[in-house]
């Protein structure tokens, strides 16, 4: 049997790469844990997360960094494209992850955050491009509603950024309702012990903006008051 050979420019660069975040880890155990021992020891046996973080998993959205959080602060779930399938249509991990930080953790707050140049999008406006990866292909219907909302509601758009940013809107939106066909998620916010919220975050200039429920629209975050995306509670707590 012909052995096959490796081309070593290849290996090099994998050792390379490998080998940046093999140095992190020690850097971090070195010179980061020291200082963090004492909070690191509170987390060892339980947590209790301020809010669920539901994003994309593209590698430029780093969510404990865009909000200044510690360990334990953020019960984090990423995707590509900040999907929320819709309850019973796939029990799978976020449906999972949801349940779990509404019903054992108690998280108080749910946030949906989709991102600028996201390439999960650019492939729901670009279908053929998926046509090598058949299973990002069927994740992503569960983008189809944000693409048609868009089609049908922005006739003047063109086809370029501002579909674009419109369709990322509009993908938040969407996820949103999807979440709240979640039976522990819409249990809790009718009630008013669950807030959910909407971003969308802009990597070049690090803004965000929030949907806002009351107004339906995506308002700046850093405004004078935080845009809250969450239904008005029917029932007491």
């Amino acid at each position: 049997m012909q052995k096959i050979q490796q081309d070593p420019s290849i290996l090099s660069s994998a050792d390379e790469a490998l080998g940046s975040i093999v140095e992190g880890f020690k850097r971090f155990r070195r010179e980061v844990f020291p200082e963090q021992e004492e909070l690191f020891k509170k987390l060892a046996t339980a947590q209790n997360p301020r809010a669920m973080f539901i994003t994309c998993a593209d590698s430029r959205i780093v969510p404990e960094l865009i909000t200044q959080s510690s360990p334990g602060d953020l019960f984090v779930t990423r995707n590509v494209g900040n999907v929320v399938p819709p309850y019973g249509q796939m029990n799978g991990g976020v449906s999972t992850a949801i349940e779990y930080a509404v019903a054992a953790l108690g998280v108080r707050h749910i946030i949906i955050c989709g991102h600028s140049d996201c390439g999960a999008m650019k492939a729901v406006l670009n279908p053929q491009s998926l046509e090598s990866m058949p299973t990002v292909k069927s994740w992503l219907r569960h983008a189809e509603v944000a693409r048609t909302v868009v089609e049908q509601n922005f006739a003047g758009c063109d086809c370029g950024q501002e579909h674009l940013a419109l369709l990322t809107e509009e993908n938040v939106v969407a996820q949103l309702n999807h979440l709240l066909t979640h039976p522990s998620v819409a249990a809790r916010v009718a009630s008013g012990q669950l807030f959910i919220h909407g971003w969308v975050y802009n990597i070049e200039t690090s803004a965000i903006i929030a949907y806002d429920a009351a107004s339906g629209r995506f308002l700046p975050l850093d405004g004078e008051v935080v845009p809250m995306a969450t239904p008005r509670s029917r029932f007491d707590a």
